[in-house]
């Protein structure tokens, strides 16, 4: 009676009462399953499935990224002497290696690679070229070789066609954070 008077429609559903709650309960159609995946169709999935798990572990990160190195050059721009300059980035990244160095240092090399391509689309820079503007061209050039060792290349930019893929899952990622800004 309370809902036809709020004007809302009623859908009858089967539920069961545990102690004081009401739980819905809906019986799915029996499905038999005839034979294994098509190997194809399985690595696929996989492939998908890692991608779309590397992406979310770390998308915060390059979002955190672009907003310390906006900070970063906003602040630079205010500064006049190389010295001062040295200290501000010494002392941020010591604070940047408290708050995210244990975290990514537990990521894997695909993630990492990942990591990587988000940076490029959240700053429009790729890791290389940040580095070298922060620190130097020598240690740009040392971290590159370090990554090129993990079958990583610290100059990979993102490219919407190329990284399709990565763009439908940020996309999806971006769509459910808006979803439960808002609910």
């Amino acid at each position: 009676m309370a809902q036809e008077a709020h004007g809302a429609d009623v859908i009858p559903l089967h539920a069961i009462v545990v102690g004081k709650d009401t739980i819905p309960v809906i019986t799915l159609a029996i499905v038999d399953v005839v034979e294994k995946m098509p190997k194809a169709l399985r690595k696929e999935r996989e492939r998908w499935s890692r991608l779309r798990n590397a992406v979310y572990v770390t998308y915060p990160y390059a979002r955190s990224a672009a907003r310390v190195l906006k900070d970063v050059n906003s602040r630079l721009a205010t500064m006049n002497s190389k010295r001062e300059r040295k200290a501000y980035l010494a002392t941020k990244e010591k604070e940047l290696k408290a708050e995210f160095g244990d975290k990514l240092e537990n990521l894997s090399v695909y993630q990492g690679k990942v990591l990587m391509k988000l940076i490029d689309r959240e700053t429009g820079q790729n890791c290389y070229d940040i580095i070298k503007e922060l620190k130097g061209g020598f240690n740009a050039r040392v971290w590159q070789t370090v990554a090129f060792f993990f079958g990583g290349n610290l100059k990979s930019d993102y490219d919407k066609q190329e990284d399709h893929d990565i763009e439908i899952i940020v996309q999806e990622l971006e769509m459910y954070q808006h979803y439960r800004a808002y609910n």
